[in-house]
């Protein structure tokens, strides 16, 4: 397998595609042929995927793509392929969640935001490699094996959505969904050189996702655009009768905040938290804000209350303690993975032992012990109170500027470099579980390729923000010239 880091080269983005196909400069076939020798080309190195759908099946969608767009019939993603991460349900392919317990598992139902996909023409390739239920910052906890870096084979591509930030970087799809606890689309994007935006907390049907942890989670788009998320999102949001903590309400617009500029931003760097990075992501960061401040962005440098200290042990007190209650449900009865045994316990245990990976039952276990009599008040009553305080926090500073962190604060680890060491890997969250613990909006994007490896900021707006965070996106890749980007 080759290693070492790779050059760069340009790929279309969901608007560049869908002005090719309007303007008849190329057809979806002809789009889904290069899109499948990307996927011969790099995939067996990249691993990911999970399962694939068929290239039949695929020729023949694109075939009906092309023969709407010469009718005039063409729906909002006609012919755009999209990857969909396996931990999202789809009755016409496997959904894994990553996990040997549900190794072939098909559900009877799509999820709300697939079938959105497919009623505005999407063509959905495959389901995408993840840490087993979504667990981890990586890419290296899949019980299908770990997925890697397309810059850098070496290196992860960031996790949970490890195979949507990676299937992108490499052009094997145009879009991809991914889903975002405490960051699982922004490490993927700040590690891949794309986008990934995790909406406002109810923007965006949960149903039909696999659960990890209900009160932070949120299914997330992922693209090679500001632009192209936003529009993923427009399409993907809304209310939703399956999911009462949906919102009910119009889905954003497709654009960014309109005529948004420079001068109209106001950006607060928490200083304190932003010096934990090392010094190739603060260089990347503040070389990147000073050349917003130059334009006329106001900077203001701030502290956070308190949260900057308390945000990364209150996100994994709840996250794990809502894993333990959600995965309780893999008991050896229902599922792909059963227990032999007659009595119960024991059936559940073998099953369980079998079925969950290592760090699986590790955040379970320590899910459990936060959840226990005499330790409840004392861990998982005490965490989300903390989590109010920052909440309250945060919504006070994004009522006057945007939050602006970078997006993760290491490079892109090496393959097995943090996986033995559990401290160190979830400190890789610190940044992004601001967002997931206050319920707003955020987004990441490339801001440098240093070294041959990307490296991303964030962006967390007010609640609803997504139109701004996306207009004060799309400045940025102005200034970068990196929207777009794939490894070469």
């Amino acid at each position: 397998m080759e290693g070492g880091s790779r050059g760069l080269r340009r790929a279309y983005t969901v608007k560049q595609l869908l002005e090719s196909y309007r303007a008849g400069d190329t057809d979806p076939v002809e789009h889904v042929s290069k899109v499948l020798d990307a996927l011969r080309r790099w995939e067996r190195d990249v691993n990911a995927f999970i399962s694939l759908e068929a290239e039949e099946v695929l020729i023949d969608a694109a075939e009906e793509a092309a023969r709407r767009w010469r009718r005039g019939e063409a729906r909002r993603l006609e012919g755009v392929v999209v990857g969909v991460k396996d931990n999202i349900s789809t009755s016409f392919l496997p959904t894994t969640a990553g996990s040997r317990m549900l190794d072939g598992y098909i559900p009877p139902f799509n999820a709300t935001v697939v079938e959105k996909l497919l009623m505005e023409g999407a063509i959905i390739i495959g389901k995408t490699n993840l840490d087993e239920f979504a667990m981890g910052s990586t890419g290296e906890f899949s019980a299908f094996g770990p997925t890697r870096n397309p810059w850098d084979l070496s290196r992860v591509p960031g996790g949970s959505s490890s195979g949507s930030g990676a299937c992108l970087a490499y052009g094997a799809c145009d879009a991809a969904l991914g889903s975002d606890t405490g960051g699982s689309v922004r490490l993927p994007a700040a590690y891949t050189a794309t986008v990934g935006l995790k909406p406002t907390y109810g923007l965006v049907s949960r149903y039909g996702l696999i659960p990890y942890a209900n009160s932070l989670e949120q299914i997330s788009p992922m693209a090679r655009s500001s632009e192209d998320v936003m529009l993923l999102l427009e399409i993907i949001a809304g209310g939703d009768e399956y999911d009462a903590t949906s919102i009910d309400r119009e889905p954003t617009t497709a654009s960014g905040e309109e005529g948004l500029k420079p001068e109209d931003l106001s950006l607060c760097i928490p200083e304190e938290l932003v010096e934990h990075s090392e010094e190739a992501v603060k260089k990347a960061f503040y070389n990147t804000v000073g050349k917003l401040e130059g334009l006329g962005a106001r900077l203001e440098y701030i502290g956070l209350g308190g949260a900057e200290a308390y945000a990364l042990p209150a996100y994994y007190t709840i996250a794990l303690a809502e894993a333990a209650s959600n995965l309780a449900r893999y008991d050896g009865s229902l599922y792909p993975v059963r227990g032999s045994s007659g009595d119960y316990w024991r059936q559940a245990a073998e099953a369980r032992g079998i079925g969950f990976g290592l760090e699986v039952k590790r955040r379970i276990l320590m899910g459990v012990y936060v959840l226990s009599e005499g330790y409840k008040d004392e861990y998982y009553l005490a965490a989300t109170k903390l989590r109010r305080v920052i909440r309250d926090a945060m919504l006070k500073t994004v009522g006057k500027c945007l939050v602006a962190t970078p997006a993760s604060p290491i490079m892109p680890p090496r393959i097995g470099e943090r996986v033995d060491d559990p401290l160190k890997l979830y400190a890789m969250d610190v940044y992004t579980v601001l967002a997931n613990l206050s319920g707003l909006p955020a987004i990441a994007l490339p801001v440098e390729i240093r070294g041959g490896l990307p490296i991303g900021l964030q962006l967390i707006g007010p609640r609803l923000g997504e139109r701004l965070l996306a207009g004060a996106a799309s400045i940025i890749e102005d200034l970068t010239g990196l929207a777009g980007v794939v490894a070469g």
